[in-house]
């Protein structure tokens, strides 16, 4: 394979990798790693300066500067592009064969194709998946399990709408190097979908789209924009033909929508409450602050928490304020064998998503293909024959910086209990991650890297600031949590040695002295 001047592969090319390793994908690769890349570092490096101010007493609040950006009534998004008129449900997922045909068949409206939580970067998973992404637009994509049962797409039906879900700014590739640099994972994972699937999906009337995460400033949003304007002149096809939804799942982003559409309005297809990542970056950012910003047990928080109806009120009257889409967030049951459960759950399913219908939502997520039809149903009922509600523009919603920050009406304790339950729950996690497999059910639940990192975050948050527990009394001290571990990986599924490297990354993350940004990242690091 040639491959443009200053680029080079560290790993071998796994079968059919030339098919999305094209001369066209790489080098519009170099070409945004050179543009890109010092901009990039700079706006992670700004991250780091917000917590160090947050740390030392600081606060989050309204941008001053942009405030001539808010003020302004006189500008919207682009209109909703082809295929994403309609998103009362969408499904998520990783791209492996058989979750890409599964999602596709499901009924969804979208299906959130994902390269970041929901997935491991090993190196045969980064190139798989483009390969999965482009058979299934070329409508190719078949796979056939070890039980001998077989799947395809369905034929003359109408299919999800794809949008790509690349890594986050913070990611990076280590097996591919512009002028000795490793690459950012987003401007790989975009290069690679845009130039191959992406353009076939133009050809077909739709477009390459999108779903952008862990953002913490509209810089970075315009760090985005400014990669989907120099792909597009670089392929050849009209700017505003990439379309873009953003995750507000950090609490920095949460005080910036209006600026984060603005800065990607012409690639704009609206806003996404990552309500579990928010979660993380509500303890990341404050981590160091004691008591002011303590989470209870993961457990013991509701999306009907004041802060968290604070930020997704505030998200749908944004989005529909500026004509862009508000898509609320995820239902990760999977339906079991055991009709009790299931009963309970699809309730508070449903509960959850009137909430959102009513709320002025205009779709939302669900994991499992079982889910589809229960999130479709709640949304006919508000939306009727209407594709989506956003000429509800919530004008009686008004929040304020303090709302947002109220952790405190969470309520709820610290317990042994949620100690345990986060434990259980990473180590399962990182046992599979590690493994290969980004998304894993646990206790009926699809949990992605968002799980791992709030527990392991709360763990370290309670550890750091001599937490008591309010069922036994104990304080969080690292003896007791890897008292808890030991015990944990006794009776977890599989034998305790199958979660010795598990074990050892996590209690990295949830009790050093030093804070990992991300686990994902001391985690690629021990892959190959």
């Amino acid at each position: 394979m040639d491959l443009p001047a200053g680029l080079s592969i560290t790993a071998p090319l796994p079968e059919r990798a030339e098919e999305v390793l094209t001369p066209a994908a790489l080098e519009l690769l170099v070409r945004l790693h050179r543009e890109l890349g010092a901009r990039r570092r700079e706006r992670l490096e700004a991250r780091a300066q917000v917590v160090a101010s947050l740390a030392a007493g600081g606060t989050l609040d309204f941008l001053p500067e942009t405030a001539h950006v808010r003020d302004d009534d006189g500008w919207r998004v682009a209109d909703p592009a082809p295929g994403l008129v309609d998103r009362r449900v969408e499904i998520t997922g990783p791209t492996d064969r058989k979750m890409t045909i599964n999602a596709l068949n499901s009924g969804a409206k979208v299906w959130l194709a994902d390269l970041e939580d929901a997935n491991t970067p090993h190196w045969e998973s980064v190139i798989g998946g483009q390969l999965n992404l482009l058979d299934a637009v070329e409508r190719r994509i078949d796979f056939t399990a070890d039980t001998g049962k077989s799947y395809a797409l369905k034929q003359d039906e109408e299919l999800a709408t794809i949008v790509v879900r690349p890594r986050g700014w913070h990611m990076t590739e280590k097996h591919v190097l512009v002028d000795g640099e490793p690459v950012s994972g987003s401007l790989l994972d975009f290069a690679l979908y845009v130039s191959t699937a992406g353009v076939r999906q133009i050809e077909k009337g739709l477009g390459p789209y999108f779903y952008l995460p862990k953002m913490e400033h509209h810089l970075e949003a315009r760090l985005w924009n400014d990669a989907f304007v120099i792909a597009s002149e670089h392929l050849g096809f009209p700017r505003g033909t990439i379309r873009a939804t953003c995750l507000v799942e950090t609490i920095p982003a949460a005080f910036q929508m209006e600026e984060i559409l603005y800065e990607l309005r012409e690639h704009s297809a609206g806003l996404n409450a990552g309500r579990w990542d928010y979660l993380f970056s509500i303890v990341k950012s404050f981590r160091s602050r004691g008591t002011e910003f303590l989470l209870p047990d993961r457990n013991a928080i509701t999306m009907t928490a004041p802060f968290m109806r604070a930020y997704t009120e505030l998200l749908v009257r944004t989005c529909h304020r500026r004509g862009a889409h508000a898509i609320g967030g995820m239902a990760a049951f999977i339906p079991s064998r055991d009709e009790e459960i299931n009963a309970a759950a699809f309730e508070k399913v449903r509960a959850d998503k009137r909430r959102e219908a009513g709320d002025g939502f205009d779709g939302s997520w669900v994991a499992h293909p079982g889910m589809v039809e229960t999130c479709r149903e709640v949304f006919d009922e508000v939306l009727g024959e209407r594709p989506n509600q956003i000429d509800n523009t919530r004008d009686d919603v008004h929040v304020t910086a303090e709302q947002l920050l109220d952790i405190a009406s969470a309520g709820g304790q610290v317990t042994e209990a949620g100690l345990r339950s986060n434990i259980d729950v990473a180590l399962q996690y990182l046992r599979a991650w590690l493994g290969g497999q980004g998304a894993v059910a646990i206790h009926n639940l699809m949990e992605d890297a968002a799980t791992a990192e709030i527990s392991r975050s709360q763990i370290w948050q309670w550890l750091h600031n001599d937490i008591e527990l309010s069922d036994t009394g104990r304080r969080v001290t690292r003896q007791l949590v890897e008292q808890l571990v030991d015990e944990a990986v006794q009776t977890l599924p599989g034998e305790p040695s199958d979660y010795d490297e598990a074990r050892q990354l996590f209690l990295e993350v949830a009790v050093s002295d030093d804070y990992a940004d991300f686990l994902t990242t001391p985690a690629y690091e021990r892959m190959p």
